[in-house]
């Protein structure tokens, strides 16, 4: 059911006991796309002159997929803290947990040490320098590995016959993974580099697959079967991670990609799947709190 309470918008979908709000975004496009965010936000674009009653009806069609989606992302929902870059913080780079340990120093670095991030700076209370250098050393790690993935995932995925290797880009993006233009380049988003090496592959192989598929059609997802046939086991490994000690999902930062209810991901990810996933999550949370924090993996 869907209620407007102000003429115009915004709507409400109510289902069960969920009250989801949400507006029409009309644009320049061929189709309507319905998207569940991580940050608990229902997105509703629609192409420029479609009937406000024909997209209600729409959604309202599809709200116990909706709702399902929308109590999914509610288990995950602690927050990335805001970083202050002190000694003693918690950072992820390829899916492993790191603290961070600050030293004043004559040189600028960043080191990998053991199980610590090691950072040294002239001025240990300088946040904005800091913030520089880590980052700066997740952009220099992140660019080198995607290189080395990319040329591995190109090697394995043969079968696709790729004219030319893509050119790759590695940037900050705010809500996706990755991007891949019609004239070949691909975009990764830096923080990517937090996620397994596995993970990082299944982007990447996504990415190319769009090569030759630049849509989510049923097609797309038959070539992504063939060549990575286990990519549904790593989407959820990507979408639903629990990182570092507060339960940190980096799903809370970025937009999960867009799941239609007719598209073969939904069908993929088992019901039960994704709910014994969320009670091992819970029992491992349970666990850290009783001894020194672990990065969760089965």
């Amino acid at each position: 059911m869907i209620e407007t309470r102000v003429v115009g918008g915004p709507h409400v979908l109510k289902h069960g006991s969920l009250e989801i709000p949400f507006q029409i975004d009309f644009g320049v496009r061929k189709q309507l796309t319905i998207s569940v965010y991580p940050e608990m936000r229902l997105e509703v674009l629609a192409p420029k002159g479609r009937e406000v009653s024909a997209i209600l009806e729409r959604v309202d069609r599809k709200a116990k997929w909706i709702a399902k989606q929308w109590r999914h992302f509610e288990r995950y929902q602690p927050a990335e803290p805001a970083r202050r870059f002190i000694s003693g913080e918690t950072y992820v780079y390829l899916g492993r947990q790191y603290r961070l340990k600050i030293r004043t120093g004559q040189n600028s670095s960043v080191k990998l040490k053991g199980r610590f991030l090691q950072v040294e700076h002239l001025d240990s209370k300088d946040r904005i320098g800091l913030r520089s250098l880590v980052e700066g050393w997740y952009g220099n790690h992140a660019k080198a590995i995607f290189e080395n993935r990319m040329s591995f995932c190109i090697a394995n995925c043969a079968s696709l016959e790729l004219p030319s290797p893509p050119q790759l880009l590695v940037r900050p993006m705010q809500r996706r993974w990755g991007s891949c233009t019609k004239r070949g380049t691909i975009t990764l988003n830096v923080d990517l580099v937090k996620a397994p090496i596995h993970c990082i592959d299944y982007v990447i192989v996504h990415e190319l697959c769009h090569l030759k598929i630049h849509d989510h059609s049923p097609a797309f997802y038959r070539l992504l079967s063939r060549v990575m046939p286990d990519w549904p086991a790593r989407k959820q490994r990507l979408d639903s991670q629990v990182w570092g000690d507060a339960g940190t999902n980096l799903l809370s930062r970025w937009k999960r990609e867009q799941l239609e209810q007719s598209d073969p991901v939904a069908s993929a990810l088992d019901a039960r799947v994704l709910q014994l996933e969320a009670e091992r999550i819970c029992l491992a949370i349970q666990e850290r709190r009783k001894g020194p924090p672990v990065l969760v993996f089965p």
